[in-house]
């Protein structure tokens, strides 16, 4: 199992996302941060969206995650910041 931990700062927040993966598929993903969300409940739902994928989905899930949620507020961060956030996190392993 390969542990990825990666951040972005955003205009007003920073994300923070960590991975364990394992053959290039995501068992476990974190998503903290100092950014406002609204309702709280999304980050869950987009971590689970993105368990038992592949890492070359993740951009892409995000986008589709995002894209289906009208209801979401999240000022000053954006889609992305959290795809920036995966991308640093895929970069690097710790």
């Amino acid at each position: 199992m390969k542990h990825h931990m990666g951040e972005h700062k955003a205009k007003k927040g920073l994300i923070r996302v960590e991975i364990d993966e394992e053959e290039g598929v995501v068992r476990d993903i974190k998503i903290t941060g100092d950014f406002f969300i609204h309702p709280e409940s999304t980050i869950e739902e987009l971590e689970n969206s993105l368990k038992n994928h592949t890492l070359e989905e993740l951009e892409h899930l995000v986008e589709d995650f995002f894209a289906l949620r009208m209801d979401v507020e999240m000022p000053y961060v954006n889609v992305e910041d959290f795809k920036i956030a995966l991308k640093n996190a895929l970069r690097e392993e710790g």
